[in-house]
């Protein structure tokens, strides 16, 4: 059993080792854009052609399953992928769990790009789901560009802005880039005792590993992990080492 991964950076690598750990057996194809990152401020119809791209040569190297780990290739792809494939290959998309948190926490703050804080996308996925949470979007102005770079000084810049401007009360912070998970230690110890974090990346792997296993087929495999960069054959780019996540799903550069 193949799965694939598509993602423009980093943000693929915390469902990818959680999917690691629950099925060390399972072989990972990720599909990463280091020519078209960031996609979230391309235009939809970029993003779309960019996403499609990486589903057809995922197809042509085995996947069986689809997983985009990343809020914008869901938000603006994730049909198209869909109609692409058929319905014999399940693709699985990633959305923010504020349903979650606002369910368990009566103030919310929603971290993510500036791109999905301005988007109508979260904005419609608050007025659904926060209830009688007060949820607020909080925009942490290059902290994806510096996880992908491995940046730590500036990681812990952006982490330290966006705590500035989290609200006081908040009472839970929901990770609403698939990049945030990587650094969840730093955004801990930015945030006031006692405040939860929400991301989506184990319950992302949970239902990929259950439409694997609805498919009926051998799941065991080698435990491979290949990498496309932008379509070539690649290795995860050098930042991934300093992540917990990256060393977890290997594929690293020696």
């Amino acid at each position: 059993m193949i799965v694939a991964l598509i993602d423009s950076g980093l943000g693929l690598l915390p469902t990818a080792a959680w999917l690691r750990t629950m099925r060390p057996d399972v072989d990972l194809l990720l599909l990463l854009d280091p020519d078209g990152a960031p996609w979230g401020p391309k235009p939809e119809d970029w993003v779309v052609e960019r996403v499609l791209g990486a589903a057809r040569q995922a197809l042509e190297l085995g996947a069986e399953v689809i997983v985009l780990p990343c809020n914008t290739a869901s938000v603006t792809a994730l049909a198209h992928v869909r109609a692409e494939v058929g319905d014999a290959v399940p693709v699985i998309g990633t959305v923010p769990a504020i349903k979650p948190a606002a369910a368990q926490c009566r103030s919310v703050a929603v971290w993510a790009t500036a791109a999905t804080t301005a988007s109508s996308y979260q904005a419609d996925l608050i007025a659904r789901f926060a209830g009688d949470a007060k949820v607020v979007g909080v925009a942490c102005h290059g902290l994806a560009d510096a996880i992908d770079r491995g940046d730590l000084p500036a990681i812990a810049d952006s982490i330290a802005d966006a705590a500035a401007r989290t609200p006081a009360d908040v009472e839970g912070v929901v990770l609403g880039c698939t990049h945030y998970p990587l650094v969840v230690d730093a955004i801990i110890g930015a945030l006031p005792d006692g405040v939860r974090l929400f991301d989506s990346a184990q319950a992302v792997a949970a239902q990929t590993i259950r439409k694997m296993d609805e498919l009926g087929r051998p799941t065991t495999g080698s435990g491979s992990v290949t990498v496309r960069t932008s379509g070539r054959p690649g290795e995860l780019p050098s930042s991934a080492a300093t992540f917990e996540s990256g060393r977890v799903v290997g594929a690293l550069p020696g």
